[in-house]
């Protein structure tokens, strides 16, 4: 599983909000629903976090096996 919780912590050490994604980058409010359920989105929407945000691709997913 796929899960976004390491964004959520980069998001707050630089400051950056949910609706600093929506409204200052044009992320869709459904888009940030989703990364809020830790369901699927596509890897643009990855790409642009990671050059919102300035970091790697860890700082925004982490794989968790389920079970």
């Amino acid at each position: 599983m796929i899960r976004y919780d390491p964004l959520w912590r980069t998001m707050a050490e630089r400051g950056v909000t949910t609706y600093t994604l929506r409204f200052k980058f044009g992320m869709s409010h459904a888009t940030v629903q989703r990364l809020q359920g830790n369901m699927p989105v596509s890897t643009h929407t990855l790409n642009r976090l990671c050059a919102i945000l300035h970091c790697p691709l860890d700082q925004v997913a982490e794989y968790i096996e389920d079970g």
